[in-house]
């Protein structure tokens, strides 16, 4: 079960679950590629400040900046023809 951040807050900053999802697992990726190179100092750093934290999870890392407003997306339009 998810307790923080909260899936209300979570949801509030998407259009629905599948983008919340897809968003998280883009960003956890990324995340977990610089540290998997020689990077490995960064994910204390990308962790929040009042929670550094040495064991933090990419995902966790990735969900934080979701409610926070640092990961966005932008839907783009179909355009048929």
């Amino acid at each position: 079960m998810l307790l923080y951040p909260n899936l209300d807050d979570l949801l509030s900053k998407v259009d629905n679950k599948f983008t919340l999802v897809t968003l998280a697992a883009k960003r956890a990726r990324k995340i977990n590629s610089l540290l998997s190179s020689d990077y490995r100092q960064g994910l204390e750093a990308l962790a929040p400040a009042k929670k550094r934290l040495k064991v933090y999870k990419p995902l966790d890392i990735a969900l934080e900046e979701i409610v926070e407003g640092k990961v966005t997306y932008k839907r783009l339009k179909n355009e048929v023809k």
